[in-house]
């Protein structure tokens, strides 16, 4: 390689992505979606065998997306599921 070569490809910037898509962002986007549909005072369970991940890893994208989001969310597992639910404004943690 002559000193004047690039070492690497040169492309435009509209083609370079802007949002990473990262590992768990299809089980995050579905967990956020039914949150948003979700009423207050309810939760729903998603089984673990359904993640794709740890559930420890995937607590942790959602605790990632909702900071991100300024939104306070609940979650807790058992052996089996993963519960998640919307922590309203007005109230405690439950």
């Amino acid at each position: 390689m002559s000193t004047n070569e690039q070492p690497f490809k040169t492309m435009a910037l509209l083609d370079v992505p802007h949002s990473r898509n990262g590992k768990h962002k299809k089980i995050v986007s579905q967990i956020f979606r039914n949150l948003d549909e979700l009423k207050e005072g309810a939760a729903f369970k998603v089984p673990l065998a359904a993640l794709g991940d740890t559930k420890e890893n995937v607590r942790s994208a959602l605790s990632r997306v909702a900071r991100k989001g300024n939104r306070k969310i609940g979650t807790a597992t058992d052996e089996n599921f993963l519960y998640v639910w919307n922590i309203s404004k007005n109230s405690n943690k439950v």
